[in-house]
């Protein structure tokens, strides 16, 4: 077994509603570019995990999806998984491909994840994400993620730990961040006001805060540190890789599941919240990065708005969040997210992010989470990475 485990090159193929492109187009920009930004090509995989979470229902192409579309750059004969884990399924991808290279089976592994949301009936796609939670639970109750988050934030403003104003400036920011993100969906700031009058979409949520149905792809290479040249370029490692799946809470309190992760990350990595220079956190809704600083020890519990009021999350702060612009600005293209997450985190730990690069970091933390199973959520992940060289 090996802990050196790499992120030897990543891409993405802008986020946003691309009509005229097929799911094969949208991976096949995000895989190539991966490939590329490796200095490898297709006959040096070893193996190929895919993330997709939607096809089935929204394209009718079911079981093999990750050997349709990988076949169109000439991906063929090595194993290909297909992962679907709702909107978990990317980060899904990328800890089976660390899996692999760590437990010895390959050397070099591609993870790609890909969603076309946009079709001419937008009731497939709002059918789609509704069955990513329990059907039986659910089915009819006219219950989407929108509303589990607006009940979380009401209580936590009833309680008075957070407020409208809170959660309107999280989502200026995170827009403001999306709008230096040459692969966002949403590439323009907004102002308070234009958050705040936005159409309600579920009270105190509206839509400037939300994301929206998403076309896109990400990818990553993972490697065996010493698969390949690294050049002069600054060496990502993942150093921390957990998951778990949704459970019933105990009524009396306890940690939610992406505080559960969290904490096996951090215990994995030798590290703790403290250490952590930049996060890319699962915001469907943009006031949620508010609810997970607290989740992943960031600040105490009912600290998260003192946190985000002293500016710690922005890209200037001591922990920026979301520099990417999170799900309500880049986009959610549901398989695709958590590979986007692990690209923006690799661009920044190399010092390649343009415009929205942060201060030298050298620990980074991407939570991506999916699915809703009684009231949490029924898949999550949580991968933590490093910077090996120092910063000049």
């Amino acid at each position: 077994m090996t802990d050196d485990v790499v992120i030897a090159g990543v891409g993405m193929h802008p986020f946003g509603r691309h009509p005229h492109l097929s799911l094969k187009d949208l991976a096949r920009g995000a895989a190539v570019r991966a490939l590329l930004d490796a200095g490898i090509g297709v006959g040096d995989l070893d193996a190929a995990y895919s993330a997709n979470a939607m096809a089935g229902l929204l394209q009718g192409q079911e079981m093999v999806r990750g050997q349709t579309v990988l076949r169109e750059i000439g991906v063929e004969r090595i194993p290909i998984v297909n992962i679907e884990n709702a909107c978990a399924s990317g980060s899904s991808a990328l800890a089976q491909a660390v899996l692999a290279v760590r437990a010895g089976a390959a050397d070099i592994v591609l993870a790609v994840g890909f969603e076309k949301m946009f079709v001419s009936d937008l009731s497939l796609t709002l059918d789609a994400l509704e069955s990513a939670a329990d059907l039986d639970v659910v089915r009819g109750l006219g219950i989407q993620f929108t509303a589990v988050y607006a009940m979380r934030l009401r209580r936590l403003i009833a309680e008075g730990s957070l407020s409208v104003g809170d959660i309107v400036d999280v989502s200026v920011k995170s827009h403001a961040n999306g709008a230096l993100n040459p692969y966002a969906q949403h590439r323009a700031e907004v102002t308070a006001e234009q958050v705040r009058d936005a159409r309600t979409i579920a009270d105190p949520l509206t839509l400037l805060m939300c994301s929206s149905i998403c076309d896109g792809a990400a990818a990553a290479v993972v490697t065996r540190r010493g698969a390949l040249e690294s050049g002069a370029r600054p060496t990502v490692r993942v150093i921390a890789s957990q998951g778990a799946s949704g459970f019933t809470a105990d009524p009396q309190g306890e940690s939610p599941m992406s505080t559960v992760c969290a904490e096996g990350a951090y215990k994995q990595a030798g590290l703790g919240p403290g250490d952590i220079d930049v996060a890319e956190v699962h915001d469907a809704m943009a006031p949620a990065e508010l609810l997970y600083a607290e989740h992943l020890g960031f600040c105490e519990p009912g600290g998260a708005s003192d946190f985000f009021r002293a500016g710690a999350t922005r890209l200037d702060g001591s922990l920026p969040m979301n520099p990417s612009g999170g799900l309500s600005s880049r986009g959610h293209p549901v398989g695709a997210t958590g590979l986007a997450q692990i690209a923006e985190l690799t661009w920044q730990l190399r010092g390649e992010a343009g415009a929205r690069q942060v201060r030298a970091p050298r620990i980074a933390l991407a939570q991506n989470s999916g699915g809703w199973l009684e009231g949490e959520s029924a898949a999550g992940n949580v991968h933590i990475l490093e910077r090996l060289e120092p910063w000049d």
